[in-house]
């Protein structure tokens, strides 16, 4: 990439909606050839030749749900620490699994390089070219919920996190004299700290 805000949303695209060809050959192009991927259900930590286990992830991403509908929203570059941040919704369908769609949102943080690894990487000479080294997916437990549980499982994990909420609270009314003291021993520092 060249310009990896603007190329990012092809790049994935190419990544899930093509055919298995073009899938390994962008992530043969893109993906340094020890990069890493972190998903809620796999891991493939950085070594020489991890990648092959990430084209195989996507491989079997493509057997799952062969027909992905897939939307980039937005896209965020901190272009000082090399990465890139993706607001992602996707409708996820597993054919053997028959009226079963995941319509799930997540966010894609895309760690870059300038090092391909690869001294066959042809270069441009245009500019700076940018490699993904890292790619981490992270989903609220109300979406990765919908791989596994279709149907009503986003309302177990909600009723769990209101279920929490409650607790919270009631943790507070029990336990407010934690907070006094530590009120009181914060104006104790303070007031110290004002008297030197």
């Amino acid at each position: 990439m060249e310009d990896p805000a603007t190329e990012i949303s092809t790049i994935i695209h190419h990544l899930t909606q093509s055919p298995p060809e073009d899938q390994q050959r962008t992530i043969q192009r893109y993906f340094t050839p020890s990069a890493a991927f972190i998903h809620p259900f796999c891991r493939v930590y950085s070594y020489p030749g991890s990648r092959w286990l990430i084209e195989k992830i996507y491989q079997w991403y493509k057997i799952m749900s062969p027909r992905i509908e897939l939307e980039v929203h937005s896209v965020a570059y901190d272009k000082p620490n090399l990465k890139l941040y993706l607001q992602i919704t996707q409708l996820f369908s597993i054919w053997a699994i028959p009226f079963h769609h995941a319509n799930v949102t997540l966010t894609t943080v895309l760690d870059l390089t300038t090092d391909s690894e690869d001294n066959q990487t042809p270069t441009t000479g245009h500019g700076k070219r940018y490699y993904i080294k890292r790619q981490e997916d992270f989903y609220q437990p109300s979406e990765f919920v919908k791989f596994v549980m279709p149907w009503g499982g986003r309302w177990v994990v909600v009723a769990w996190q209101m279920m929490a909420t409650v607790f919270c609270v009631l943790g507070v009314v029990l336990f407010w004299p934690v907070l006094w003291l530590e009120e009181r021993r914060t104006e104790s520092a303070t007031i110290e700290t004002d008297s030197v």
